[in-house]
């Protein structure tokens, strides 16, 4: 029987930080070019986004727990508040953080949903010992480094094509996470990269570890890497021109 083909993957890098609603818009076009893509009988090329964002809390699907009230008082902070369609409950997002968008047509990597969060977290555990860090699950979703410390956050949507993703704190500036019960998990607490080493550890440092550990874990072959300024990226969604055509390979 024939070996599978290593899934093609586009990854777009993005410098300085990008405003919570654009890079959604952007993943959602990203989504409907990938499942035209398949749909046509197309070799699609999934697509993995690595970027900072502007300060923002974003809570998923479980929203009603967070009032009107709430929503101004974190506001109030200076952040902005997003109510999302991804999984879980409330976390933060902002400059010092690798977040991690992978777009990916899960039936066409012959991969389910359980296998792509399990991924995921590999792929954190994996950047992780990198740089001398001992990480793992627990029944609470994410990477800990402790049974109370988590270091990344997950929150993902879709069955088929997939959106969002995760969040690895790399040299975070953690107070913003006092303000909140990070993924409404009462008595845990919030790590970075940098806390855990004692020196810093930017996301640029992270981001070729990670996509290292990623190409292992998911088994493809990055076949298109960009960088885009914060600005240049936002305009995708509006310009939608992203090249989602077979990327030739057999």
């Amino acid at each position: 029987m024939a070996e599978t083909p290593r899934a093609a993957m586009r990854v777009l890098r993005v410098t300085g930080a990008v405003e919570y609603m654009r890079a959604w818009e952007v993943q959602q076009r990203l989504a409907q070019l990938l499942a035209a893509a398949a749909s046509a009988g197309q070799r699609p090329v999934h697509s993995v986004i690595l970027l900072q964002h502007s300060p923002v809390y974003t809570v998923g699907l479980r929203s009603a727990a967070y009032s009107k009230e709430e929503e101004a008082r974190l506001r109030s902070t200076g952040a902005q508040f997003v109510r999302s369609n991804r999984g879980g409950l409330i976390t933060f997002h902002g400059p010092g953080q690798l977040t991690v968008y992978p777009i990916l047509h899960l039936p066409h990597m012959q991969r389910s949903i359980k296998w792509y969060v399990c991924a995921l977290e590999r792929t954190v555990i994996r950047t992780c010992r990198t740089f001398g860090i001992s990480a793992f699950t627990t029944p609470d979703t994410g990477v800990w480094v402790s049974d109370s410390a988590k270091i990344c956050a997950l929150g993902i949507h879709g069955r088929r094509v997939t959106t969002h993703g995760l969040a690895l704190n790399c040299n975070t500036d953690l107070t913003w996470f006092t303000k909140i019960v990070p993924c409404g998990l009462t008595g845990k607490t919030v790590t970075s990269m940098s806390h855990e080493l004692g020196r810093d550890v930017t996301v640029n440092e992270v981001e070729t570890p990670f996509l290292r550990a990623f190409s292992e874990v998911f088994e493809c072959n990055f076949v298109e890497e960009k960088t885009y300024t914060a600005q240049q990226f936002e305009k995708l969604a509006d310009e939608c021109d992203i090249n989602n055509q077979e990327d030739g390979s057999q």
